[in-house]
């Protein structure tokens, strides 16, 4: 599999990056992280290195929470699957 460069820019600047994923989905990871960025650069008005570090601890708190939640479903989903079957052979 070749490599693809997307060029993004981000807070106003421009960054190529490298990697396997179609440029239209590193074009909406960028666009996530500059309007985040922004977002946060109203209400705490801290330097671009200090808001791309608040960026990647927000993003990293949704990740995990996500992962987390997905988790508990499985486990649900799991759960739920043991009944129907126990139910399926009670009859």
């Amino acid at each position: 599999m070749q490599k693809i460069r997307t060029t993004v820019k981000i807070a106003g600047k421009e960054y190529n990056i490298t990697g396997y994923d179609p440029a239209e989905h590193v074009q909406r990871v960028a666009e996530h992280v500059d309007r985040t960025m922004s977002e946060l650069s109203l209400t705490t008005h801290l330097p671009p290195a200090q808001l791309a570090v608040l960026a990647a601890i927000n993003a990293t708190d949704d990740m995990i929470k996500s992962r987390d939640e997905i988790r508990r479903l499985r486990a649900e989903n799991e759960r739920l699957r043991a009944e129907l079957e126990k139910q399926a052979d009670e009859k």
